[in-house]
């Protein structure tokens, strides 16, 4: 009788809790560093979800070793709702990367919603002679794998779409990781680096400014953001695809009233005009979906870029 007494007591705590809830600041991570498109999209929803919640919703950025930091601060925080996720790509190809990962993403993350996805870009820096995806193929060939490329970490959207390209090619281009988009992108600028695949929210100023040269987009449609910019596709690479993606998740065992509770202010935040703005301006396209429709989503993600990752021998550097 004890034991049941607790139970019953247990769960009238988790119903209370859910319908109080948020009645304190909530905590996003990001985990990748300020500046890029992670970041981006994290603050855009957060503020929105903040007015209608009436509490604070502060992200705080926890880079490093590919997003994995941020993720297992999350995978082991307290499942009361206070501590959420804007989760990547990264998501889908560390179960493949790291052996010793310290959390499993689908047993120790319960998935809220998928909030955006976008395309990246291919851009070099504008020393470089090559105004195409082909001249940019030549010209590896020719500099016998010289050539090398920035990423966001190992494992990121835009390793992954270097690595796709690789493989679909047959092209030799290094892979350089950073602790994010932003940094990776400022040495591209900077000339140190030959080029990278970066998400369209980060490569717009630069390119307009001529310090970056937009080569080619990898999703399969061209983005409305650079019109005229072509996908890898369409220059010649048949059937390339790396499109990235940003999501919300929560601790495991996070109760399902909670979980509804955060899907509903995420998804009421992606349908403000000015997060859409922020979002559309950003290159990527606003998303929201049921917490069961992101984790079907997560699984195929994590088959189609294990494979990828596989079939390369990639590995933590």
């Amino acid at each position: 009788m004890r034991y049941l007494s607790s139970i019953v007591f247990t769960l009238l705590a988790v119903a209370v809790n859910a319908q109080t809830y948020p009645d304190k600041p909530v905590t996003m991570i990001a985990p990748f560093p300020p500046g890029g498109s992670v970041d981006l999209v994290a603050r855009a929803v957060a503020q929105q979800m903040s007015e209608t919640w009436k509490q604070p919703v502060v992200v705080t950025n926890r880079p490093g070793a590919g997003g994995n930091i941020g993720a297992e601060a999350v995978a082991r925080a307290a499942p009361d709702g206070y501590t959420v996720l804007i989760g990547t790509t990264a998501l889908s190809s560390s179960p493949a990367l790291y052996s010793r990962l310290s959390y499993d993403v689908t047993r120790d993350l319960a998935p809220v919603s998928l909030v955006v996805t976008m395309s990246n870009v291919l851009v070099i820096h504008p020393s470089l002679p090559a105004r195409s995806v082909k001249q940019l193929l030549s010209l590896s060939k020719a500099q016998q794998g010289t050539l090398a490329s920035a990423s966001a970490g190992v494992g990121s959207s835009n390793h992954l779409a270097l690595v796709l390209f690789n493989t679909m090619t047959g092209a030799d281009i290094a892979h350089i990781p950073y602790k994010g988009a932003a940094p990776a992108v400022a040495d591209v600028m900077g000339g140190h680096v030959a080029m990278t695949f970066v998400p369209i929210a980060a490569a717009v100023p630069p390119v307009r400014a001529n310090r970056l040269r937009a080569l080619a987009v990898t999703g399969i449609r061209r983005s409305p953001t650079l019109p005229d910019v072509p996908t890898i596709d369409e220059s010649g690479v048949s059937g390339y695809e790396a499109t990235s993606w940003n999501a919300l998740l929560a601790p495991r065992a996070t109760s399902r009233e909670l979980v509804q509770r955060i899907n509903a202010a995420l998804v009421e935040s992606l349908h403000a005009v000015k997060v859409r703005t922020i979002i559309t301006s950003a290159g990527a396209d606003a998303v929201g979906s049921s917490p069961e429709q992101l984790a079907s989503f997560l699984n195929e993600e994590i088959v189609k870029w294990g494979k990828v990752v596989k079939a390369a021998n990639i590995s933590p550097e």
